[in-house]
C-alpha cells in the first residue's frame, strides 16, 4: 500500500480535478452489495470474491466524479477475519489521488493510542472518524499525525438521539456545546465534524463552525426526501461554507444501484455546483469558481492559472517594476490572500515542492510572501522567520524576525522571480546571521534566465508556474488574445 500524503492537500486536488464534493462510502452490506445466491450459499470466499468485486466496480466508475472513499470499518469488522482481509484489498486498490476516510467513531479512552497508530501508520488512511464523548484526551493521539485529519461526531440524524444531542434544551443543545468545544482541540486541517443528513442543526452547526470541513453522513436520495432539488438547495445552503466549499456529501447507494449509475451520480455532481453557486451568491468576497473551458490534456496547474487570470492578478499596460523596468503588463499576487479557495491550492502548490527539500525553516520575504510562507509553516508545521526590509531603530533592532540558530538551513519564499534581487538581497541578510540558503522557492518564474542567475549566486530555484505556462493556458482558453499573448512571451 503506498503511502498517503496530506489529507487537506489530496482532497483539495480531487475536489478541483474532479469538480465534486462528493464521496464514496464503500461499505460491504452483503444486504445491499452482494449477489443473492453467494448471499445464501453460506460460502464465505465467494461472498468475500463477490464483495470485492462490487465495490472495485463501484471505484471504477465514479474515481473521477468523487473527491474521497469512506470506508465503514463496523461492517468490514462483522464479516469477522475475512471482513479485514477484505478491508485492506479495498484499500489497496484506491486510487492514490483520492483521500480515504475510515469511519470507525472510535470511542474508547484506552485504545486510542495503539488503534490511531494502526490507522494512520499500519493502514496509511488520511482521516478518521471519532466519537468524542470521552473528551479531548481520547481525540489528542490522533491529532499527532502530521498531515491527518480527525472528524468528530457532533450529531446524528436517528430520531432517538434527539434526547441527549438537544439536552438541556433546544436553545442551548449539547451537540453545539460539542461543536465549540471541539474547535479548541485542533485546527480546521486537523479536526473536522460528522453530522447527519438534517438541514436545520446543520445550518446551526455551520454558523458555530464557520471554516470547519463538514461530513455529511446519510442517505440524501429520494428515500431521504432530499431528491427534489429545492431539498438539495437547502441542505447546501445550510451545510456550505462561505467560499462554497467545507461540505463533503455521500453519493445515494440508489444511484449505485440504478441501471445508469454513472451517469446519474455525474447528474448529482453537477446539479450539486450549479447549487453552490447560487448558495453563495451573496458573498461575493469568497465567490465560487468552477472551470468553464475543457482542455484535451490534463493540465496540472491550468485551473490555479484560470483563476489568478479570473480574479485579476493578470493585467495589461505600461508598469514600472520593482526593478525600475517598464513592463506591458503586471502580475498583481496581493489578491490572493483574500480568496481562500485560491490561497489554498497556491499553499498546497508550494508544499508540493517544499516536501522534497531539506531545510529547518521557512523564510519568507517581505511583504507578499508573507502570507504564503506563514500559511506553508501551518500547513506543514514548520517554524517561520522573516529578514526586515528595513532595520529598526529601536527596540531590539533586529534584521531577523523569529527564533533561529546559526547553522540552520533556511528554505526561502517569495512570490515572484523576475529579476531576481529582492529575494537575493533577503537571502544575503539571512546568511549574515549565520544561516544557510541553499533553495528558494517562487510561485511564478519570469524566465528570462534568471534561475541561471540564481544558480551562479549559488541558490537553487524553483517555481510552481512559469510564465511562458501561463501565457499558454490563457491563451488556449481564450482569455487573452494574440497581442497580449506575445506581450507576456516578449523578452524584457
Amino acid at each position: 500500500m503506498s503511502d498517503r500524503t496530506n489529507f487537506f492537500d489530496k482532497l483539495l486536488a480531487a475536489v478541483e480535478s474532479n469538480q465534486s464534493l462528493l464521496y464514496l462510502a464503500l461499505d460491504p452490506d452483503p444486504e445491499s452489495w452482494s449477489d443473492s445466491a453467494s448471499a445464501a450459499s453460506g460460502n464465505t470466499q465467494s461472498l468475500m470474491d463477490d464483495l470485492l468485486a462490487k465495490l472495485k466496480c463501484a471505484i471504477d466508475q465514479t474515481s473521477d466524479l468523487i473527491c474521497a472513499c469512506k470506508l465503514n470499518l463496523g461492517f468490514y469488522q462483522s464479516l469477522g477475519i475475512p471482513g479485514c482481509e477484505l478491508l485492506q484489498q479495498i484499500l489497496a486498490i484506491i486510487p492514490s489521488h483520492l483521500p480515504v476516510i475510515l469511519d470507525a467513531k472510535h470511542c474508547d479512552l484506552n485504545t486510542s493510542t495503539v488503534f490511531a497508530k494502526t490507522v494512520f501508520q499500519d493502514w496509511q488512511v488520511d482521516a478518521i472518524t471519532l466519537s468524542p464523548y470521552a473528551g479531548f484526551d481520547q481525540v489528542a493521539p490522533f491529532l499527532l499525525y502530521p498531515g491527518k485529519t480527525v472528524f468528530v461526531l457532533c450529531a446524528t440524524a436517528n430520531a432517538s438521539a434527539a434526547a441527549l444531542q438537544e439536552y438541556p434544551t433546544p436553545e442551548n443543545p449539547l451537540y453545539l456545546q460539542l461543536v465549540r468545544l471541539s474547535q479548541l482541540w485542533g485546527t480546521p486541517e486537523k479536526l473536522g465534524l460528522e453530522v447527519g443528513v438534517m438541514p436545520d442543526m446543520l445550518a446551526r452547526i455551520r454558523q458555530a463552525a464557520p471554516e470547519r470541513l463538514i461530513l455529511v453522513e446519510g442517505d440524501i436520495s429520494a428515500e431521504n426526501d432530499l431528491a427534489e432539488e429545492n431539498d438539495l438547495a437547502q441542505l447546501l445552503a445550510a451545510g456550505l461554507s462561505k467560499n462554497g466549499e467545507g461540505l463533503l456529501l455521500p453519493v445515494p447507494p440508489s444511484l449505485l444501484a440504478g441501471k445508469e449509475p454513472r451517469r446519474e451520480i455525474e447528474t448529482l455532481r453537477d446539479n450539486i455546483n450549479q447549487q453552490r453557486l447560487r448558495a453563495i451568491e451573496g458573498s461575493p468576497t469568497c465567490e465560487l469558481w468552477l472551470p468553464d473551458v475543457c482542455f484535451l490534456q490534463q493540465e496540472p496547474h491550468r485551473d490555479l492559472i484560470l483563476q489568478l487570470y479570473d480574479i485579476g492578478c493578470v493585467v495589461f499596460g505600461d508598469h514600472v517594476q520593482a526593478s525600475g523596468a517598464v513592463f506591458p503588463y503586471y502580475i498583481d499576487l496581493r489578491k490572493i490572500i483574500s480568496i481562500p479557495q485560491i490561497f489554498h491550492q497556491i499553499v498546497s502548490a508550494y508544499a508540493d515542492i517544499l516536501k522534497s527539500l531539506k531545510f529547518d525553516r521557512i523564510a519568507g520575504i517581505p511583504y507578499g510572501s508573507l502570507p504564503t510562507a506563514t500559511g506553508l509553516a501551518l500547513r506543514m508545521e514548520r517554524p517561520m522567520i522573516f529578514p526586515r526590509k528595513e532595520v529598526k531603530t529601536y527596540g531590539a533592532g533586529k534584521l531577523i524576525e523569529g527564533h533561529f540558530q546559526a547553522g540552520e538551513t533556511i528554505v526561502v519564499v517569495d512570490d515572484i522571480l523576475i529579476s531576481g534581487k529582492s529575494v537575493m538581497e533577503g537571502a544575503g541578510k539571512l546568511k549574515s546571521a549565520g544561516l544557510k540558503v541553499e533553495d528558494i522557492v517562487v510561485l511564478i518564474d519570469h524566465e528570462q534566465g534568471v534561475k541561471d542567475k540564481m544558480q551562479a549566486n549559488g541558490y537553487r530555484a524553483h517555481s510552481v508556474l512559469a510564465l511562458s505556462e501561463i501565457a499558454e493556458i490563457l491563451y488556449r482558453a481564450n482569455r487573452i488574445d494574440t497581442e497580449q499573448f506575445n506581450l507576456l512571451t516578449a523578452e524584457h
